[in-house]
């Protein structure tokens, strides 16, 4: 039988352990008989405190206040000595400070969730105004992004076991009984889903509830189970004007400390959709740019708009608007290009910074920058985008068989049987001579998320994407303003314990800064090997290696990504705190 939706509890499935699992450690602790608090909470059946609470009657600071008034009186009438300091409100406390999400059913959660099924958090929840109330919202708010719904018994009125919930349940899913998959760690919230015809999983171990659900499923079988990605209509959307004419578009989510993200070309923020939900789960203020020229940012006429030092200039600016004095910058391609100028020529504004693909190495004054990269074959294209017109003519003319063509992975099933080598460019009249006129879409970028990027270039064109090309010598003569220059947090004003610094070459640019390269061994432009010797002028850098990986790393190796940046990222150090007397 074909099922469709998949609903999991939360406490004791998504997280725990559950409160059943505290409430007797309290009860230890306190010296109490076993299912004595149990007992409480559940003694008046439908009216009961427990009872009341799940359907929103009463709060959990009102429950706290009812459970410990029957609490006396029942000790008083057993000869039981409660603890001076006994409160029932420590289980919960306790269930919030040692309890954690269960990361192998997020994740199966996530993959059934991109193959089509409908998933759902299916919970008796209360209504929290206690003092620890920030958590709830804080695990409902991280976990809600991952699901297509969320059903609380505290919203509905009614609580598990009742059968009419699980009717509200499928009314919500607009599914049938036989559409759907139950997990509750208590057998008796399942027997009503089993009368109603649901499949139901009784949750012990997390390796027995994913093989029944591989088994009633027929997914979860995947080496590398895609990460949740965000959704456009789901994510909230911000524009910063930097000056008249010119507004960056950027999409935001999570709290904690900022971290930028800034995609490359040919691409939009959408390049993230699988980094922005984890880095805002790990504890992070994800803010993903789209970059000047592309989908709703500006997309100025001047080529001059797109120099690495007008980029880094508005980005200066960008951060100023939004009241952030510092954050992590990691970038791809272009972006990554972005993201080692800033750490250069805007250290203060940089806690830290990281690459994926590009490589930094300083402006050399002995070689021209347009002779040496005519040396370099695979860069042969970026000489074919610089006549203003041409690129634009051949990549605007049908947008979707562009992206189509470019943004594929290296996987043997995704290659194109036709397509010709990343050289050439200018002889054969084309970046996309040789492509079929129809290719299929990619494994990495298809159907929803496909036609998102169709929709913003053709709305953007190519025009300012391409400009960014168009700036060579501008570019290489202010990286060559750097000479000699030292930048990073371990500077002569920094407060923060200075850690020893690897012997270095006085005479390039050093960045000094907490650093991360991530390299992917089968990028055919952006190579490895072009990261060689980056110590030599970052010597705070740490490395990341995706062996079975193109030039779009994001999308084509996201959960591995992922483990680099988030442990990056929280092995930093922590920040400077800012002087109080510092503010105006």
């Amino acid at each position: 039988m074909a099922r469709r939706a998949v609903l999991f509890d939360l406490g004791g499935v998504l997280f725990g352990p559950g409160l059943q699992h505290h409430l007797g450690s309290c009860e230890r602790d306190c010296g109490l008989p076993s299912n004595f608090l149990r007992d409480v909470l559940l003694a008046g059946g439908p009216d009961s405190p427990h009872a009341k609470l799940m359907r929103g009657q009463i709060t959990l600071s009102q429950l706290f206040s009812e459970a410990e008034e029957s609490c006396k009186q029942r000790a008083s009438a057993a000869g039981i000595a409660l603890p001076p300091t006994f409160s029932i409100a420590r289980a919960f406390e306790e269930m919030a400070t040692k309890g954690a999400v269960n990361a192998p059913l997020l994740r199966a959660a996530s993959v059934l969730r991109r193959n089509g099924f409908k998933t759902g958090i299916f919970t008796n929840n209360w209504v929290d105004d206690s003092a620890g109330r920030l958590f709830t919202a804080t695990l409902l708010g991280a976990l809600r992004r991952h699901f297509d719904v969320v059903i609380e018994s505290c919203r509905a009125g009614l609580h598990k076991p009742d059968p009419r919930l699980y009717a509200h349940a499928l009314e919500v899913l607009q599914a049938k009984p036989q559409d759907v998959i139950l997990l509750d760690d208590i057998g008796e919230n399942l027997k009503p889903a089993r009368e109603l015809g649901m499949a139901t999983i009784l949750v012990r171990d997390t390796q027995t509830v994913l093989k029944e659900l591989q088994e009633l499923s027929g997914l979860l079988h995947q080496d590398e189970p895609l990460p949740t990605a965000c959704d456009p209509a789901d994510v909230s959307h911000g524009y910063v004007s930097i000056r008249p004419g010119v507004q960056l578009h950027f999409v935001e989510m999570g709290q904690g400390p900022p971290v930028c993200l800034c995609h490359g070309f040919p691409e939009v923020w959408l390049s993230w959709r699988y980094q922005i939900p984890a880095l805002a789960d790990a504890g992070f203020r994800v803010i993903a740019l789209e970059m000047k020229g592309y989908g709703e940012s500006t997309a100025p006429l001047d080529i001059e708009e797109y120099s690495q030092e007008q980029i880094c200039k508005d980005l200066a600016i960008f951060l100023d608007k939004l009241g952030i004095p510092q954050a992590v910058f990691i970038g791809h391609d272009w972006g990554g290009a972005v993201v080692w100028h800033m750490a250069l020529f805007y250290p203060e504004r940089v806690r830290a910074v990281a690459s994926l693909n590009t490589p930094y190495r300083p402006a050399d004054p002995s070689v021209d920058i347009v002779e040496r990269m005519k040396s370099i074959p695979t860069f042969d294209y970026q000489f074919y985008f610089q006549e203003p017109g041409v690129a634009e003519a051949e990549l605007e003319k049908d947008v979707g068989r562009t992206l189509k063509a470019l943004i594929r992975s290296t996987r043997k099933e995704d290659r194109l049987p036709s397509a010709p080598r990343f050289l050439g460019i200018q002889e054969r009249g084309g970046l996309l001579v040789g492509f079929p006129e129809n290719p299929p879409e990619s494994l990495i970028l298809h159907g929803p998320e496909l036609q998102y990027y169709v929709q913003r270039f053709q709305k953007s064109g190519f025009r300012g994407p391409l400009n960014w090309y168009r700036n060579m010598r501008p570019n290489w003569r202010w990286a060559l303003t750097a000479k000699d220059r030292k930048v990073g947090r371990y500077g002569t004003t920094a407060r923060a314990p200075r850690p020893p610094l690897p012997r270095v070459s006085p005479l390039l640019p050093q960045i000094l800064m907490p650093a991360l390269m991530v390299t992917a061994g089968k990028d055919v432009v952006l190579h490895p090997s072009m990261s060689k010797g980056m110590e030599e002028w970052v010597p705070q850098l740490r490395r990341g290696h995706l062996e079975e990986c193109g030039h779009w790393t994001q999308m084509e190796r996201p959960a591995a990504l992922n483990k680099i940046l988030v442990e990056w990222l929280e092995g930093l150090p922590p920040d400077v705190a800012v002087p109080r007397g510092s503010r105006l």
